[in-house]
């Protein structure tokens, strides 16, 4: 699943590249105002902190919300206390897109993630471009020089790499390339079963110096205490917001990561 997730996204990124070069993405990711300090809004602190995902749908669970407005749906994860919103611009099974990143991006004034499968040069510009703060990489999905080589032109760029592991092996490999946001998602995207306890488990081998965030499997105040308790200083949540009344449930969330 991963592998074919990945690889049609960079199918669509060619189709995009054949219609905007590289070289004027490159120039419209430049004349971007800096990013956002996204390290320093996602710090750990006396609360978890929340990053808020715009999700309409997804492999495992199929369709989950039309999203008409996702500038709306982003404003009130500010409203409710998000510290940075997550946007889907995959789009053949998350039915994300770039223009929902720039929608939100002109929204909020909380650092923007693209979540993706990057894997590419290309996609780091297009994400920059947009106005992505954040740009994910998956260490499962790509080979060490590629990780290391795409989270330095994302530092380079002034955006932060999230970057995301399912195990010790993947750790290692996001803690040798220095990253400073370091992800656990309970999703296993080969197989695309969770298990929760797999950040507690993890917790203790994130570099001390790597804000760590738990990806997947939350549904209920009980899932962000979990993973609070289990050391996590961020809790990226995305299907919880957009099935229910999104303020209510960041600001019970919240309350049940303090």
């Amino acid at each position: 699943m991963l592998a074919d997730l990945t690889a049609g996204a960079l199918e669509d990124a060619r189709t995009r590249e054949a219609v905007r070069p590289l070289a004027d993405v490159e120039r419209a990711a430049l004349a971007r105002p800096a990013a956002l300090p996204a390290l320093a809004h996602l710090a750990p602190a006396e609360r978890v902190r929340i990053i808020a995902e715009v999700k309409r749908a997804s492999p495992s669970r199929g369709d989950l919300a039309d999203i008409p407005d996702p500038a709306h749906l982003a404003s009130l994860y500010e409203r409710g206390g998000a510290s940075a919103i997550s946007v889907l611009t995959e789009q053949r099974r998350f039915k994300g897109s770039l223009a929902d990143l720039e929608s939100v991006r002109a929204a909020v004034s909380l650092p923007v993630l693209r979540k993706d499968f990057v894997s590419t040069e290309y996609q780091v510009f297009e994400a920059r471009a947009a106005g992505a703060d954040i740009v994910l990489l998956i260490v499962a999905a790509l080979d060490q020089p590629v990780l290391e080589r795409l989270l330095h032109l994302i530092e380079q760029l002034g955006m932060t790499a999230l970057v995301e592991t399912h195990s010790l092996e993947e750790l290692h490999r996001a803690a040798d390339i220095g990253a400073r946001l370091v992800g656990v998602n309970a999703r296993d995207l080969s197989t695309f079963q969770l298990d929760r306890d797999l950040f507690g488990r993890l917790r203790d081998s994130i570099p001390a110096d790597a804000i760590a965030v738990a990806e997947s499997a939350v549904l209920a105040p009980a899932d962000v205490a979990h993973y609070r308790a289990a050391g996590a200083d961020v809790v990226l949540i995305g299907e919880a917001l957009v099935t229910g009344d999104p303020v209510a449930t960041l600001t019970t969330f919240l309350e049940a990561g303090s």
